[in-house]
């Protein structure tokens, strides 16, 4: 998928695909790249994703832009969109949770992580990442944080899947969610907002650094 996302993208960014222009059908791209449907689906949500192409029901998918968007948009809502929300509400949420999570809360989390690491499917692990984000704001002991993340599910699923894909971002996310568990297991308040602020900024990083290759991630401007 890598590779069929990052073919089509150079193609586009050189005008070998102008804006306006019917990219190649499904099955073409498939024959021409020897993978599957499935895999060039992926490839072309990818390409969707950051604002290079839109796809029209029964037409095709048609090139709208030489190069990415600053904010690529995931279902319904920005990653801009996404990163406010989650600053202002997954921060502090995991501060709560780690002064009233629960032995069951804990345990969750602690499975959750396990399978994890263990997981080599992106689609099931992007599923128990959410799952993990959801859980940690139901152990704030505030039903309402837990309403508001299960709002952005989608978005967030779809956010992950792409990092996942483009940024190699499973192995490094496991690690963070390890971090945040441990500080909420201990029962410290400063340590899980610290693990999930440099969780979150560690995902901007990567989604930055997807859609404008080069440029300073706010990590390397504090640098």
């Amino acid at each position: 998928m890598e590779a069929v996302l990052a073919h089509l993208r150079g193609a586009i960014e050189r005008g070998d695909y102008p804006v306006g222009q019917k990219l190649p059908s499904e099955s073409a791209l498939g024959k021409e790249f020897e993978v599957s449907r499935s895999v060039v689906r992926e490839a072309l949500r990818g390409l969707q994703a950051l604002g290079l192409t839109v796809s029209k029901t029964g037409k095709g998918t048609f090139v709208t832009a030489t190069g990415p968007v600053e904010n690529p948009t995931f279902g319904t809502y920005s990653a801009r969109d996404l990163f406010e929300v989650r600053r202002h509400v997954e921060i502090p949420v995991a501060g709560y949770a780690a002064v009233r999570r629960s032995t069951d809360d804990l345990d969750l989390l602690g499975h959750l992580v396990e399978r994890m690491d263990l997981e080599t499917d992106n689609t099931a692990w992007v599923a128990l990442d959410s799952l993990f984000h959801i859980t940690i704001a139901q152990a704030s002991g505030n039903p309402v944080f837990g309403k508001v993340i299960e709002e952005i599910r989608d978005a967030l699923a779809r956010q992950s899947s792409f990092l996942n894909q483009l940024g190699d971002r499973r192995t490094r996310s496991n690690t963070e969610h390890r971090e945040i568990v441990t500080a909420i297991a201990a029962g410290s308040e400063a340590d899980a907002v610290a693990a999930m602020t440099s969780h979150l900024e560690h995902v901007e990083n990567a989604l930055t650094t997807i859609v404008r290759p080069g440029r300073p991630t706010q990590q390397n401007k504090d640098d």
